[in-house]
């Protein structure tokens, strides 16, 4: 049974919120799509660790260290069970996202690439699972296919079987779009995918803290998220990937922590996940991981979605009725992103006025530039709604809004 959340009793976990906006307003935080807020329990657990478990994980033997790696490999088994991976083997850490799919990028596709080969992307692909991609193809002399997506931001998913062939060497796709809100269905690409025997990648940034996840279900070969995006701390990342593909992977980065043995003439490397995570690596970062995640399991993913989708409706609702507001992206489902246009005034004009009364709204192309060509427009207001907001941020977003359109007419 589901509860809804009280998001003004969630805003007093979030320190931020306790201060008043430069306007004297209350502070209307609705761009968690760029980055959640971290609630005081992800600060604690990572001041807890500078305090009191200072040390570098994996190498020393002493007391510290000990507790340095339980809190770094804690973490691992945190993420295993998060996204029900098989084995925490399968669970490498790295800076975020954006690191996780260059990895994958050039760890395993590009071994696997070859000239003329092809790799499949979506037309609302973050800029992140987009270029990574398109400079491996530069670099072997392959082709980046694009899934197509009509006006309301869906993928036309009818076109994906007759685009894969047996030269399809890797399919990435995103779960949830971060400028559409559009939240594909990526158990049925993947179907598709495997029914090809083509491995495929899920970017889950904008979902691994609201929806389920379930990597052996869902039976993807690689899932990539961040932690600032899941209410943790930024500079950290997780990289799923099945443990037949990762011992397959070869290593990006080279140095300390990731080897098995080494002479001047030859060097061996440790198994997977230590073979990708060279260096001493964010160990306070995964101390708040770690909690950024007990903290969504307090809550129960299914009470934060109830609560989205109430928001989402409202929101949609309210814009919606201001004279000249266009919204970009109305799939039949979206999660709590609202990507929209005043038609007299640019994106950035209106984040900067809303802005004086205390809204933080997102403004441009949102990393996702292809899409915003395919709407012919050059940038969206966005707004990106989680736990912590209400309709009262809502009904502020609105008069705010009331000021742009007086001052542009």
């Amino acid at each position: 049974m589901s509860n809804m959340l009280d998001p003004y009793q969630i805003k007093k976990d979030f320190p931020i919120f306790s201060q008043a906006h430069p306007s004297g307003k209350p502070l209307t935080y609705l761009d968690s799509a760029a980055t959640t807020q971290k609630p005081q329990i992800v600060i604690n657990a990572m001041h807890g660790y500078y305090e009191k478990s200072n040390a570098n994980v994996h190498r020393g033997i002493h007391h510290l260290g000990n507790r340095a790696t339980l809190t770094y490999e804690g973490t691992r088994a945190k993420v295993q069970n998060f996204i029900h991976a098989r084995s925490r083997k399968e669970i490498v850490f790295t800076k975020g996202t954006t690191e996780s799919v260059n990895l994958v990028a050039y760890g395993f596709a590009e071994q696997r690439l070859n000239e003329g080969d092809e790799i499949v992307i979506s037309a609302m692909e973050h800029h992140s699972n987009l270029i990574p991609w398109q400079m491996l193809c530069r670099r072997k002399k392959a082709k980046l296919r694009i899934i197509p997506m009509d006006e309301s931001g869906t993928l036309q998913l009818d076109q994906l079987d007759e685009m894969l062939s047996e030269r399809t060497k890797m399919i990435a796709v995103v779960h949830i779009s971060n400028s559409l809100g559009t939240i594909n269905p990526i158990e049925d690409i993947i179907k598709l995918a495997h029914a090809k025997d083509i491995p495929i990648l899920i970017d889950a940034a904008q979902s691994a803290a609201y929806y389920d996840i379930d990597v052996q279900a869902w039976d993807c070969d690689f899932l990539v998220f961040s932690g600032h995006k899941v209410f943790g701390p930024t500079g950290i990342g997780v990289l799923y990937g099945k443990e037949k593909w990762l011992e397959e992977m070869v290593p990006w980065q080279f140095g300390g922590e990731m080897i098995r043995s080494v002479s001047f003439e030859e060097s061996t490397f440790a198994e997977s996940p230590q073979k990708f995570e060279a260096g001493t690596p964010n160990i306070a970062g995964a101390a708040g991981l770690a909690a950024a995640i007990q903290y969504i399991e307090t809550l129960g993913k299914e009470n934060i979605r109830q609560h989205l989708k109430a928001l989402l409706g409202y929101a949609t609702a309210q814009l919606g009725a201001i004279e000249g507001l266009r919204i970009y992206g109305n799939a039949d489902k979206k999660s709590a992103i609202i990507s929209f246009m005043l038609e007299s005034a640019h994106a950035h004009d209106i984040a900067t006025i809303i802005d004086n009364h205390g809204v933080a709204v997102r403004a441009g192309h949102h990393c996702t530039q292809p899409v915003m060509a395919f709407y012919g427009i050059p940038a969206t207001a966005r707004v990106s709604l989680s736990i912590y907001n209400s309709r009262e941020d809502i009904d502020r977003l609105v008069e705010a809004l009331e000021s742009v359109r007086l001052i542009f007419g």
